[in-house]
């Protein structure tokens, strides 16, 4: 589907100046490029195995590949990217061994966000999470890509709402290396459960029972880490540039987000 959007001269060409184009309100072009791959990686696009090129991504945003290491490097501190010597990047490809560790560090996690969070939201903290799930269910079964970005970003905001930046650094992180994990073993993302699921949360929440709010959270984890597989997938030969036309041109460009 991706792919398909980006066959158009006329369309790769605009991606392509928009990519080049300095990002809007000052940021830097590396924080650009890390946020288009952290997207494109958590969505899917670019999955787990495969090859980041420095070269064909500085092509792409109009970047020395000095600027592209800096990213990459960042992605690579967060689990995201493996950086090998005289090998170059590729996208991490968690082991099946390392998957249940990783989900029980973000159970840990996630009730310890919990318990923070109950009873504690505001009007306006309820008002954004809902909004997002609204988001979430606008994207469902319309843009599975999306669903699954915002289906990670929704404990992510959970995370940030408790004011703690160790929290929101570690949560962040786990959640999108159990995006890896899943687009390696599980069978594909139901975006149904999470919206239901996502509401069910918020609504213990804005209660104050941690008890049930935890609970809950747990049941989620659990199913999402349940409908992981022994089997790998095998990685797809896409061209990265064609992909990342698409995330630069999100971040970098005229900033609109897809519905």
């Amino acid at each position: 589907m991706l792919q398909g959007r980006l066959t158009s001269g006329t369309a790769v060409q605009q991606l392509a100046r928009s990519a080049k184009r300095k990002p809007k309100g000052g940021i830097d072009r590396a924080g650009a490029i890390y946020r288009a791959l952290r997207h494109a990686i958590i969505e899917q696009a670019l999955e787990p195995g495969a090859k980041l090129p420095e070269d064909a991504i500085g092509e792409r945003f109009g970047a020395s590949r000095t600027i592209v290491r800096h990213a990459l490097g960042r992605l690579a501190a967060e689990g995201l990217v493996e950086l090998r010597r005289n090998r170059g990047a590729t996208v991490a490809t968690p082991s099946w061994d390392e998957a249940r560790d990783v989900f029980d560090v973000r159970l840990g996690l996630e009730r310890l966000v919990v318990a923070r969070l109950a009873g504690r939201l505001t009007p306006d903290q309820v008002k954004r999470l809902n909004e997002h799930v609204a988001e979430e269910e606008r994207a469902r079964g319309n843009d599975e890509p999306l669903s699954i970005r915002l289906a990670t970003e929704f404990h992510i905001m959970l995370a940030e709402m408790t004011g703690s930046p160790v929290l929101t650094r570690y949560v962040s992180e786990n959640a999108s290396r159990c995006g890896l994990t899943l687009a390696l073993y599980a069978r594909p993302h139901s975006s149904e459960c999470a919206v239901s699921e996502h509401r069910a949360i918020i609504a213990a929440l804005a209660k104050g029972d941690g008890s049930r709010a935890s609970a809950l959270m747990n049941e989620h984890l659990e199913a999402v880490a349940g409908r992981a597989l022994i089997v790998s997938r095998p990685v797809k030969d896409r061209d990265i540039k064609n992909i990342l036309g698409h995330y630069a041109d999100e971040i970098g460009g005229k900033g609109a987000r897809r519905k």
